[in-house]
């Protein structure tokens, strides 16, 4: 009985750690460049996980997301073998698993990007980047990694798509080295079904901690 006392905490603390790392706030780490100048590689963050589920996402929010590599269909009809389960995921996603190469399936991984157009909205994308929502260009301060003006490189752009219902555009801050809506084959939209959580706390490093 004695024992039974012991552990009852300890496996009370380990649910509870559990559950919140399930369904309130998650761990993430930067692992690309595509969010610079934002967001540098090796960042850890913070995702907030519930309160989204409740509200509406903003514009300028910093999503993580599914990979597109498990909801795109065109990417889907490429695939040889059924996706993997969660679980599978989960497991290849410890270490020493992640860092083996061939392992790992892109359907597993996660992406972090910034809402810049909601449902209902028209939305454009120039050679350089910069978005225009319904006419108007979108004032974006956090964009300064934009496309270089070339001929071979347009950048992704399109011209007067209307953002589906429950669905945004979602693009790295570093438009000339992210791969976002903007190249998805089956779509440029992302329905909020596939988001996991949203940006909430920088904890490292210390000196550029901090909330979003």
């Amino acid at each position: 009985m004695e024992i039974v006392n012991e552990w009852l905490p300890l496996l009370f603390i380990t649910f509870l750690i559990s559950s919140c790392r399930t369904f309130i706030l998650e761990p993430r780490y930067i692992p690309s460049g595509s969010m610079l100048p934002e967001l540098q590689i090796n960042d850890r963050i913070l995702i907030e996980k519930f309160s989204f589920k409740n509200r509406e996402l903003k514009r300028g929010d910093i999503v993580v997301f599914n990979s597109p590599f498990s909801f795109d269909k065109k990417l889907l009809e490429l695939r040889d073998k059924p996706l993997p389960k969660k679980s599978y995921c989960f497991f290849m996603s410890l270490p020493p698993m992640a860092i083996i190469p061939g392992l790992g399936d892109r359907a597993c991984d996660a992406y972090i990007k910034r809402i810049v157009a909601l449902s209902g909205e028209v939305v454009s994308v120039n050679q350089l980047g910069e978005v225009t929502i319904n006419q108007n260009k979108l004032n974006e301060p956090y964009l300064i990694k934009k496309c270089g003006e070339s001929l071979f490189n347009q950048c992704g752009r399109f011209s007067d798509l209307k953002v589906p219902k429950d669905h945004y555009l979602v693009l790295g801050d570093n438009r000339e080295n992210s791969w976002d809506g903007r190249y998805w084959p089956g779509g440029k939209f992302l329905h909020k079904d596939e988001i996991i959580g949203k940006a909430y706390f920088r904890f490292w490093p210390i000196r550029t901690s901090g909330f979003f």
